[in-house]
């Protein structure tokens, strides 16, 4: 019977693997000035000084990156060649000592062709523009997208639309609509106290004690 034949099979094959099938093709390039790390053809950005030795693994639809062991980024793959992909999260740190670079930078345009920068960063940059010279202004959108990298970008952008709303483009202001969720305390609610509610009397008056400060 088939039942017999497969243990009589079973008694000739070779024992599961112990480790996991590594799907990963796996190398470790050197990330250049650019601060990108070559995998095959294409340049990937990651946050990593120039110089820096990066694992780099490739899957069938992304790239990621590690660092001792800990994912520090993730690229969509791409299968053409010579291409750059650029996340402008890993510029940031770049971009608070040279904020001039933001505008032109290809960063930003690929940001911008994935739907990463609305409109209405562009509406609070010109703003701050207005408000603190193009420089502190840019300054300033660094310092949101800092923020963005800290709170989520979904976050962000919801708070730059209130910000808008409100008509603010104050830094410190967004930073608090972003920590809004925090900062909100449970309602307190109210304790029946049974048979104490006996010795409730009412509270004291100051008023005459205020004559003293006459």
């Amino acid at each position: 019977s088939i039942g017999a034949l497969l243990l009589t099979e079973k008694q000739h094959l070779l024992p599961l693997p112990t480790e996991d099938f590594e799907l990963a093709e796996v190398s470790f390039p050197r990330v250049d000035q650019a601060g990108c790390a070559k995998v095959r053809t294409n340049f990937y950005s990651v946050p990593l000084k120039a110089g820096s030795v990066v694992e780099a693994r490739v899957y069938s639809s992304v790239v990621e990156f590690r660092q001792d062991g800990v994912r520090i980024a993730q690229h969509e793959r791409s299968y053409e060649r010579a291409q750059q992909i650029l996340d402008l999260e890993h510029y940031l740190e770049v971009l608070e000592r040279k904020p001039g670079a933001l505008r032109g930078s290809k960063p930003l345009a690929q940001w911008r062709t994935q739907g990463r920068w609305p409109e209405s960063y562009d509406q609070l940059w010109e703003l701050m523009n207005e408000k603190h010279g193009r420089q502190g202004g840019t300054r300033s959108m660094v310092a949101l997208l800092c923020m963005g990298r800290e709170f989520g970008y979904a976050k962000l952008e919801t708070a730059v639309a209130q910000a808008m709303e409100l008509g603010c483009t104050d830094v410190a202001a967004i930073r608090h609509l972003l920590m809004s969720d925090e900062l909100q305390h449970a309602a307190a609610t109210t304790v029946d106290i049974g048979a104490l509610a006996a010795y409730e009397r009412p509270l004291p008056t100051m008023a005459e004690y205020n004559q003293l400060l006459c």
